[in-house]
């Protein structure tokens, strides 16, 4: 039987684990494979109860997760006081949904579980004990790392085939053109051609590189960056052999005909990218994590905490995370 996914709860305030719960009462329905849920049992026991969803609970932890998923939930249970409060943050969750994490990667680098799923957090929630992280992929990229320097994780938003993936992420937006360097875009790339061959078993990936400015720059009449930086990055990809293009105006490479006949579009900022994947894709695109030694997906909505507690909020984007680390990691 295979390795169960491992899937961190998130923010209990959040909706992250009403839709676990909800998913697995539907679990033949939906032919989920198995999986264990790493987070507070006597949480969870409450969260169940008020959405009247009748789950048994079975804390056998990973190793027992696939031959009790049928019966039980199975949940890696983590300590503490998690109070059942949909949307309301309580700092005394915060050890617990760190705790959740932590440990969820240890079993995935481990391989008792066999790759990674991950409910949405609130930074804000986690900061008093001491959480310092710019977000939830720069946490996971160190606790992969084990004292390492982390590898650069990237962050690839997918549907089907339109993946879109921005070189910076939780940054201003008048801090981009100092942050963007040819070295930055270089590694980005090199990435996610790497993760789309090794993960997703796509042999040369075809990638295009958005510009910066508007028309990517027209020659440097709008803005030098795609000129002296972006262009000399596309160069330096191309001459490693990588199938490249770039930079190209924005507006129009995301016109999804154009789009999809790339395997992937690198572009500059958060936004640049992720407009239109959740204009395309809004309830059903997947946070895909590139460049750790682990697959780990994510639902692409936050915590949506005036649906927590409701039973109201859509589980397909969740849905489609499990569905495509199950497929990445189908071998293992």
């Amino acid at each position: 039987m295979n390795k169960p996914l491992a899937i961190s709860m998130g923010e209990p305030a959040g909706v992250g684990p009403d839709i676990v719960l909800a998913l697995y009462d539907r679990r033949k329905e939906l032919a989920l494979p198995p999986f264990c849920l790493f987070g507070n049992v006597d949480f969870l026991r409450s969260r169940a109860k008020r959405l009247a969803l009748d789950i048994d609970f079975a804390t056998v932890g990973a190793e027992g997760a696939a031959e009790s998923f049928d019966r039980s939930l199975p949940v890696a249970n983590i300590e503490g006081l998690v109070p059942d409060h949909p949307g309301q943050t309580s700092p005394l969750s915060a050890n617990a949904v760190i705790g959740a994490i932590t440990q969820a990667v240890q079993a995935t680098l481990t391989g008792a579980c066999r790759g990674l799923v991950t409910a949405p957090i609130h930074k804000g929630a986690l900061y008093h004990a001491g959480f310092s992280h710019p977000g939830h992929t720069e946490f996971l990229a160190e606790l992969c790392a084990q004292g390492a320097t982390p590898r650069l994780p990237v962050m690839m938003l997918a549907h089907g085939g339109l993946r879109a993936v921005p070189v910076t992420i939780h940054v201003p937006i008048k801090d981009v053109p100092n942050l963007l360097t040819r070295e930055l875009i270089v590694e980005t790339a090199r990435v996610v051609a790497h993760d789309l061959g090794i993960r997703l078993g796509i042999a040369n990936p075809q990638l295009a590189i958005a510009g910066l400015n508007p028309h990517a720059g027209e020659g440097g009449a709008i803005g030098r960056e795609d000129l002296e930086i972006v262009a000399p990055a596309v160069a330096q990809l191309q001459f490693e052999g990588l199938d490249v293009v770039g930079p190209l105006p924005a507006d129009t490479l995301f016109y999804p005909t154009h789009w999809a006949k790339y395997d992937a579009v690198i572009a500059m900022y958060h936004d640049q990218a992720l407009i239109p994947i959740k204009t395309v894709a809004f309830e059903d695109a997947v946070n895909v994590t590139l460049g750790l030694p682990i697959v780990r997906t994510s639902p692409d909505h936050g915590t949506a905490f005036d649906l927590a507690g409701t039973g109201r909020a859509s589980p397909r984007s969740f849905l489609a995370a499990i569905a495509m680390a199950d497929a990445m990691t189908s071998n293992s």
